[in-house]
């Protein structure tokens, strides 16, 4: 068994009968999606407010079965504040920017029907992400852009909350790398696409637990993984579309430097969403989720609100 962290994803490790545990640490499922490919108002500093609610009443083993527990109910609330600067650093057609993300789990809810002796969790703060990113000059024609795109290296740090005697933590214990490449492309100035796609790497945890008796220590696997989404404005305020996010395991999870096959996690999400912009500095988002195909993960829904704030 294992154990490692939790926030936009979840990680457990069950009961000695279930001999089963799932390894990911947190990344981005479904928090960007409309217009994503492009900072909406240019150089300057942004400030975001992410604030997130998942709730699952299902854990999937790799077969797609829920896990042999009296209950399977997972709630969990996640406050993430982001701040990100784009400068006039130029570097050919792109500028130069910096951001980070700082998340708090304010609210953990696990029932395993156990009395919670099979999952144990904790709230507290998350791990922070931070990197460079460099925006890309958007491709113009006749009626405005017609395609926009960044690049951003960011880093997950092991800055959170983390006990290797509890099961579910906000922190990973962990180092990961996780770049991306996000682009919007405009069918017409009211009608757009957007996605982000990632790779993730993950590092060794050393300190993985009571969970695994005397193995030193445990490196989840690599991942890919994306959001993607379209939208239509419907008013020059208003857009509403449908938004997704898709994850894949690539490699097994090592186990004291051995690979572990069965562990593999996946899961995709789909549901409506909307942005309401008061201005070209602030701007809201609002998305749902609703989770398919889970393998080695909770299967649940998930709702996503984000405020964004533009600096002059």
């Amino acid at each position: 068994m294992k154990k490692m962290t939790m926030l936009f994803s979840l990680c457990f490790a069950t009961s000695a009968q279930v001999t089963h545990a799932y390894d990911l640490p947190s990344v981005n499922l479904g928090l960007t999606s409309f217009l994503d490919g492009g900072l909406p108002a240019g150089p300057g500093w942004y400030f975001q407010e992410y604030a997130i609610h998942y709730n699952a009443h299902r854990l999937k083993d790799n077969q797609g079965t829920n896990l042999p527990l009296p209950k399977r109910d997972v709630q969990f609330q996640v406050l993430a504040s982001q701040l990100s600067y784009m400068s006039d650093v130029r570097w050919g057609n792109a500028a130069l920017g910096w951001n980070m993300v700082l998340p708090i789990v304010t609210k953990m809810d696990v029932d395993d029907g156990l009395d919670n002796t099979a999952l144990k969790a904790q709230s507290g703060m998350g791990d922070l992400v931070f990197g460079p990113f460099f925006q890309f000059d958007p491709i113009m024609g006749e009626n405005g852009p017609t395609f926009v795109h960044r690049i951003e290296l960011d880093v997950n740090a092991p800055t959170g909350e983390y006990d290797s005697q509890h099961d579910i933590n906000p922190g990973s214990n962990a180092w990961s790398f996780n770049p991306y490449w996000a682009g919007t492309y405009f069918f017409t100035p009211k009608w757009t696409a957007s996605t982000r796609l990632y790779y993730l790497y993950n590092f060794k945890n050393d300190d993985p637990g009571y969970a695994y008796g005397d193995v030193s220590d445990v490196q989840a696997g690599q991942a890919v993984h994306a959001n993607f989404a379209t939208e239509y404005a419907l008013t020059d305020k208003l857009r509403v579309g449908i938004n997704g996010y898709w994850l894949n395991q690539i490699t097994d999870t090592k186990i004291g430097g051995h690979e572990v096959s069965g562990r593999r996690e996946k899961v995709w999400a789909v549901g409506p969403g909307a942005l309401y912009s008061f201005s070209k500095d602030d701007h809201v988002f609002a998305n749902a989720y609703f989770e398919q195909d889970v393998r080695n993960r909770p299967e649940g829904s998930r709702l996503v609100f984000r405020y964004t704030h533009h600096f002059d």
